[in-house]
């Protein structure tokens, strides 16, 4: 057992190698479909390993983690320092930045939330308009960072569950959008995005999407929302399953409204570093996958290995089946079938 452990893994580094040749190419499918994958960021050392990895842009910068990491509240000034260090690292390419996101199990040691049942509670964009103090110092340090820099950057709010809470958070940013402009900031407007993380966001899509610029789905919470199912939970974990045929539909819904609307529309959980599901993802219509920099090249071998044509089809013929494990079979077998097989085991 020993020796064939220790032959998988030379194996996977012998197919890791392989990948970097892959960093600076165009990621576009064998008949000719352009695809965008960037990067999931958060610690000053992800940026690093993502500019390695041939990213195009950045889909999610948690910018929890600096706040995480401290003891206390950041100013805004400190903010600002933070947020212009990773806009300067990725420029000119597009950053995603998701305002404050904590509760469920991600807490400030400063600023602690008891409850019975966090991942049902008081969290991301909830704990923002209770606080619009917090989120108006992390807009406008947002804004502020941009200046005179030649980047894209994009606002993208967490844990969205109501058309109330958009609107709310659209008055913010354009109320710190007024004032940095009358302190003579000069900046580019920034985009902003809205995560679909619960059902209620699946089926409000097209509402969403008159009050944004672009949709992103988080599948790790969206799948554990739909499934009810706590991923970090051993004796349920393996209920949690991202091939689903309810989560599939789902995404699909999001993407018809997103491409309906003529608005962009990304996904920047784990299932977008997952090869097999990338395929679907991109046959669904998502432009852009957004995950953790390991994973990048090896999506990449994926879709520059595939035609779209034959992504579309594999698709319609998943969509068909009524089980997760039927759906992730055919999927293997597809990219089995591709002379692909063995990149399936080699997902970080």
């Amino acid at each position: 057992l020993k020796r064939d452990y220790v032959q998988r893994q030379r194996e996977e580094q012998i197919i890791i190698k392989d990948l970097q040749k892959l960093r600076d190419v165009p990621c576009k499918t064998t008949d000719g479909f352009d695809f965008a994958l960037w990067v999931n960021t958060g610690l000053r050392n992800d940026n690093v390993q993502s500019l390695r990895s041939g990213a195009a842009a950045v889909g999610l910068f948690r910018t929890e983690i600096p706040f995480i990491l401290r003891s206390s509240f950041p100013t805004e000034d400190e903010q600002v320092a933070v947020y212009r260090e990773h806009l300067e690292t990725f420029a000119p390419r597009p950053v995603t930045m998701r305002t404050l996101d904590i509760g469920g199990d991600k807490a400030l040691p400063y600023f602690p939330i008891q409850e019975e049942n966090p991942f049902l509670g008081w969290r991301g964009i909830r704990v923002s308009l209770d606080h619009p103090e917090i989120f108006i110092a992390q807009i406008r340090a947002m804004i502020r960072a941009s200046e005179g820099i030649d980047c894209y950057l994009r606002i993208m709010l967490p844990m969205v569950s109501s058309i109330a809470e958009v609107d709310m958070a659209r008055q913010l940013i354009d109320q710190c959008v007024r004032e940095v402009e009358e302190e003579g900031v000069v900046f580019r407007r920034p985009d902003i995005g809205v995560m679909i993380e619960v059902p209620a966001a699946v089926y409000q899509a097209e509402a969403l999407l008159k009050r944004v610029d672009f949709l992103s789905v988080g599948s790790n919470d969206l799948v554990q929302y739909m499934l009810a199912v706590d991923r970090n939970n051993a004796q349920v974990a393996g209920l949690y399953q991202e091939f689903h045929p309810a989560v599939l539909k789902a995404l699909k819904q999001v993407a018809d409204a997103a491409i309906k609307a003529g608005k962009g529309v990304g996904i920047c959980g784990e299932m977008a570093g997952n090869p097999g599901a990338a395929l679907l993802l991109m046959a669904m219509g998502y432009q852009v996958l957004s995950m953790n920099s390991p994973n990048l090249l090896l999506v990449k071998k994926v879709l520059t290995s595939l035609t779209l044509t034959a992504a579309k089809a594999l698709l319609d013929e998943v969509l068909q089946l009524e089980t997760a494990q039927e759906v992730k079979r055919r999927t293997d077998e597809t990219l089995t079938e591709a002379g692909l097989g063995k990149l399936i085991r080699v997902r970080r």
